[in-house]
């Protein structure tokens, strides 16, 4: 009999698909066995990019490209005058090709810099490619025009990170980012300006791991990053290749973690740029008819049962990691994976959701693949899914019956944030609702929680600081001005990160700029906008500027997150609620050993608030939003030292009583004071 597999421990619910997890399990043990017959590991199955692409050596430069179903190629670019006949590729089996160019003959011409495309002949079609591999496009100033590049600079770049380690102690506190709208000037940023600008604000703010968005180069700058055009190149937008490795050997420098915002969930439609339709089939890389859409994207969905697809894009995860020393992965799109329906339309409110018809087990079989190649390549490397289902297993261990990620984003938090600002008065705020919404999620997995990211950012949607003040923010957010409206905005604000930090997971991401309630959305340059980069930029003069209320949000990040980091609140497991009350809007929880208390009424301050605990000792304020240098009210006095003191009419469970003042609209943190051996 088979040994129980381990997830059912975790979750009795799932018992009824135990015969569906054992078919997860055998189906990647089964693949993963062959292929591992056949090349010795994943790892070296994924190798894709040592093999394919341009590559040199001290004899002259190897092009070898992926076509299986091609009639003929031809390499053509700068060194040949772009003649699409002159310089055939020969088949080598298994749907691959190659060229040789000797040094002797084209070291003058086959040069660093210089431009090439690969022209493919196919089913009577031919046409003018961008190589699957290429690891640098150019675009031609001034036209939408792009081709490869060929990268053979003469000083290589240096690394200096070999003792860096991502430190599984710390928790995941990740600052999400977009170089090239990092910058506070009307324009286009740079690798080099993120690394020694930004990174420096990162590291000081208390953050642990940056994001990068945007790296995989795309054709549209204002998709956001997630129209790849090409796999294994950076965006040459933001610099070259070894500007990015500056930027990734600095955040190591600092002790910064990075991560890429990788896109395998779907690809580019653009023929000319990207991959589709590349040896003329569009079942290469992609499933045929409307299967091969996505209906919301407008982009095209990879075939996972395709050995050739799973080559080619674990060959990436490989990549990154090894030529850019990533240390880990945010997996874009994974619900839409998952699932052929990509998840619209459909509510998961059921387990059987998750192992019906409807889902794509090949796309699982990828992603465990994919942790399994990334660990392979670094141990210590972090992996995080973008599922809104709440597919069972997500981040459990292949081994125990799971996919494999370190963590899921809480992709619900939020959403209930902003349902919650958008749709009910402050005095009808659910303590329940929200206690529910931050701590539910499935048992041994861990969350990257966050009450915003890039997506309420962009225009068409708002901020949670949008929504709290509005138009407001334009007008009275100098210092010395008081305002209602942002007051209100600003003591919510530093409340609801601090919940959300406290509960909603075991991580924490917040997008660059809104930890000071930056006041403008995000509208890349685009016609209807003049092509304007006034939205497409982070304006951190303002969180800089003494004489603004924006500082006071971003000081209270700061404390948040040293706090954070120094109790390890986000990776304790012990949270405990202590006291509740719907009337007051009073919420009180254990965690890490620390007391947190907000009161989220409008207007009722609170004293001698009394609660209950389980063991008598001295406490102190570590945090308080309601601290006058945090924009506050100064409403409480930081010298005291707080009791937990028995209660009367002993054995009453829980013993022990301690009382505060809690002013409204305001969160404190207490730490207990420790005593000295006498």
């Amino acid at each position: 009999m088979s040994e129980r597999i381990r997830i059912l421990d975790y979750d009795p619910w799932l018992e009824p698909y135990e015969r569906d997890l054992r078919a997860r399990e055998n189906h990647f043990r089964h693949v993963s066995r062959h292929l591992v017959a056949q090349h010795g590991s994943l790892k070296d199955f994924a190798s894709g990019h040592l093999y394919f692409g341009v590559h040199e050596t001290p004899e002259g430069w190897y092009y070898r490209e992926w076509a299986p179903s091609a009639h003929e190629l031809y390499l053509m670019g700068d060194f040949n005058g772009w003649n699409r006949c002159s310089h055939p590729l020969h088949r080598c089996g298994q749907g691959a090709w190659e060229i040789f160019l000797p040094r002797e003959q084209y070291e003058s011409s086959f040069v660093h810099g210089s431009c090439i495309k690969v022209h493919v002949v196919s089913g009577g079609n031919s046409r003018d490619r961008i190589p699957l591999y290429i690891r640098r496009v150019h675009q031609y100033p001034g036209t939408p025009n792009f081709a490869g590049q060929l990268w053979f600079p003469k000083e290589k770049f240096t690394w200096t990170d070999s003792n860096f380690r991502v430190d599984r102690a710390k928790p995941v506190l990740i600052y999400e980012s977009h170089v090239g709208m990092a910058q506070d000037r009307e324009g286009l940023g740079t690798y080099l300006e993120f690394a020694d600008i930004i990174l420096p604000r990162i590291a000081k703010a208390g953050y642990t791991t940056v994001q990068l968005m945007a790296i995989q180069e795309h054709p549209y700058y204002g998709s956001f990053g997630y129209h790849v055009s090409n796999f294994f190149a950076a965006s040459s937008r933001f610099g070259a290749p070894e500007d990015l490795k500056y930027l990734i050997n600095k955040a190591h420098s600092v002790g910064l973690a990075v991560l890429l915002d990788i896109v395998h969930s779907h690809a580019v439609k653009n023929i000319n740029e990207g991959i589709n339709e590349f040896d003329g089939t569009v079942y290469q890389f992609f499933h045929e008819g409307p299967k091969g859409e996505h209906p919301a994207w407008d982009s095209k969905l990879f075939n996972y049962e395709n050995m050739g697809v799973c080559h080619f894009l674990l060959s990436n995860v490989r990549f990154w990691l090894e030529e850019y020393h990533f240390d880990g992965f945010r997996f874009d799109g994974v619900t839409s994976m998952l699932y052929h329906h990509h998840g619209l339309g459909h509510a998961f409110d059921h387990y059987g959701k998750y192992f019906s018809m409807d889902t794509d087990t090949d796309a699982v079989l990828y992603l465990q693949m994919a942790n399994t190649v990334a660990r392979e390549v670094r141990p210590d490397v972090l992996t995080i899914a973008e599922d809104m289902s709440g597919m069972p297993g997500m981040c459990v261990p292949i081994s125990e019956g799971g996919i494999g990620f370190d963590y899921r984003l809480a992709m619900g938090v939020p959403d209930f944030w902003i349902k919650t600002l958008k749709a009910q008065r402050d005095e009808d705020w659910n303590m329940r609702t929200m206690w529910h919404e931050l701590t539910t999620r499935r048992p041994h997995e861990k969350n990257i929680g966050y009450a915003e990211s890039h997506d309420q950012a962009l225009v068409g949607d708002k901020t949670i600081a949008f929504w709290l003040m509005d138009a407001a923010m334009y007008w009275h957010m100098q210092s010395n001005d008081r305002n209602l409206n942002v007051e209100r905005g600003i003591a919510l604000h530093k409340m609801i990160r601090l919940a959300t930090l406290g509960l909603a997971g075991e991580g924490y991401l917040n997008f660059m700029g809104n930890e000071f309630g930056h006041p403008e959305w995000i509208d890349f340059p685009r016609e209807g906008n003049g092509w304007s980069y006034k939205y497409a930029r982070r304006q951190w003069h303002l969180a800089d500027n003494p004489q603004l209320k924006f500082k006071f949000l971003a000081d209270f990040d700061q404390q948040m997150l040293d706090m954070a980091v120094s109790k390890n609140v986000p990776l304790a497991c012990d949270f405990q609620q202590i006291w509740m009350c719907e009337e007051r809007k009073l919420l009180v929880f254990r965690k890490a050993g620390l007391i947190f208390a907000f009161n989220f009424h409008p207007s009722n301050s609170v004293v001698d608030f009394e609660f209950f605990l389980e063991e008598e000792g001295e406490y102190r304020i570590v945090l308080d939003s309601d601290a006058s240098e945090l924009g506050g009210n100064g409403r409480v006095d930081h010298s005291v030292t707080y009791h937990s003191i028995r209660r009367p009419g002993t054995p009453t469970w829980p013993p022990f009583a301690m009382r505060i003042y809690l002013p409204c609209r305001s969160a404190l943190v207490f730490e207990p004071i420790e005593k000295k051996p006498s």
